[in-house]
């Protein structure tokens, strides 16, 4: 099992105001669905937050598409996302600028939940998570620095080595289509996790990431030389 543990950071930009106050807000949001489980609504509030397709579908809760992002179903699926929120998402905060980053993260997350609802339409399950929007972030990634660093830890060996985005987010999205693939006309999770979200939201990033990279070129703002250090995980 891999997983990243840093990058390569840009100089200079705008402060990751949003990328943190993400973090923040789902790390309270599973906070506050743990004191949920202990009394035993949990469950509840999931089907009344969470984004499920058959629901939607017919017309009701649409404010799910939105709020189900916000949502975590255990310690590894929040810490997990979080990791690739915190690793991916400055960059680009830092360079198309904070409310921007706002619009686009939460458009990313909005457009992987619609997508998984149009893929699962007999799905009564509940989807939650900030995957789908994390996804979009990998996905400008991919298109705005496409030459950085991506340091990633073997947690089998515990050591670390180097991959660049390419190859890393090149992997992962192949993954991601081939279990998102496998579910087509089954109405189905792989293993509980909504691939097509990914998928979707990793689509979306990667359209947003064609034109903020001409636009911010055009505007001289990418043009930034990126700090070879690791300044998150050494």
């Amino acid at each position: 099992m891999i997983f990243p543990i840093g990058d390569d950071q840009i100089k200079g930009g705008y402060k990751p105001v949003f990328s943190y106050t993400f973090i923040g807000l789902n790390v309270l949001l599973f906070l506050y669905e743990l004191v949920l489980k202990s009394n035993g609504h949990l469950t509840g509030f999931i089907e009344q937050f969470g984004a499920t397709p058959i629901t939607i579908l017919h017309g009701e809760n649409y404010y799910t598409l939105f709020t189900n992002m916000f949502l975590h179903g255990g310690w590894m699926h929040l810490i997990g996302n979080m990791i690739f929120l915190w690793i991916f998402a400055d960059n680009i905060e830092a360079t198309i600028g904070n409310v921007k980053f706002l619009l686009f993260y939460l458009a990313g997350g909005i457009a992987a939940s619609l997508i998984h609802v149009a893929l699962n339409t007999h799905s009564q399950i509940p989807s939650i998570g900030a995957s789908g929007a994390i996804s979009a972030v990998m996905g400008t990634y991919l298109i705005m620095f496409p030459k950085s660093r991506v340091k990633v830890l073997v947690v089998y060996f515990f050591r670390s080595f180097y991959l660049s985005a390419v190859i890393f987010l090149g992997l992962w999205i192949a993954f991601q289509l081939y279990n998102g693939i496998s579910t087509i006309g089954t109405n189905q999770n792989t293993g509980g996790v909504a691939h097509w979200a990914h998928i979707g939201g990793f689509a979306f990033g990667l359209l947003y990431g064609i034109y903020a990279k001409k636009y911010f070129d055009k505007k001289g703002q990418l043009v930034r030389k990126q700090n070879n250090s690791f300044n998150k995980l050494n």
